[in-house]
C-alpha cells in the first residue's frame, strides 16, 4: 500500500534513524529527529526544533529544496482524520504572515493524534 499512497500523494511514516545521512547535513548540534514521513522521494522531518521539508526535484533528483520551518513560525494548524471513503489524513499548517496553509496529506495508517501531540508540544511551548 505504500507505493499506492505515494502515487496518490500521501506520506507514510518512516524510521528517522534511516535518515542519518540527511540528518548529518541538516541538523544542528544537539537537534534530533522525532518523526519522519516519506512521499515518494520527498521527506517531512519533524525535529525537536523545526519542521524540515525536503523536496527532491527533477528527473535525476540532483536538485533538492530544503525548507526549514521553526515551530515558532506556526500560528496554528488543523488535522483532518481519514474516513471510510477518504483514505488520507490532512494536516494544514498556518505560518505567521501567510494566509494560505501548507497542506500535507498522510496515508490512512498515520496516527494523526500522535502527530497533533507532537505539534502541540512544540507550537504551544
Amino acid at each position: 500500500m505504500g507505493l499506492l499512497h505515494g502515487i496518490l500523494g500521501n506520506a507514510t511514516r518512516i524510521d528517522p534513524a534511516s535518515l542519518e545521512d540527511i540528518g548529518a547535513k541538516l541538523l544542528l548540534p544537539g537537534e534530533r529527529m522525532e518523526q519522519a514521513y516519506r512521499l515518494i522521494r520527498d521527506l517531512l522531518i519533524f525535529t525537536d526544533k523545526r519542521l524540515i521539508l525536503v523536496n527532491v526535484q527533477g528527473v535525476t533528483g540532483k536538485k533538492t529544496d530544503y525548507h526549514s520551518i521553526p515551530y515558532r513560525s506556526i500560528s496554528h494548524y488543523s488535522i483532518e482524520t481519514a474516513g471510510h471513503f477518504d483514505l488520507d489524513a490532512t494536516l494544514c499548517v498556518y505560518l505567521t504572515g501567510d494566509q494560505d496553509p501548507l497542506v500535507l496529506d498522510f496515508a490512512a495508517g498515520v496516527d494523526c493524534f500522535e502527530l497533533q501531540r507532537l505539534l502541540a508540544g512544540h507550537v504551544l511551548e
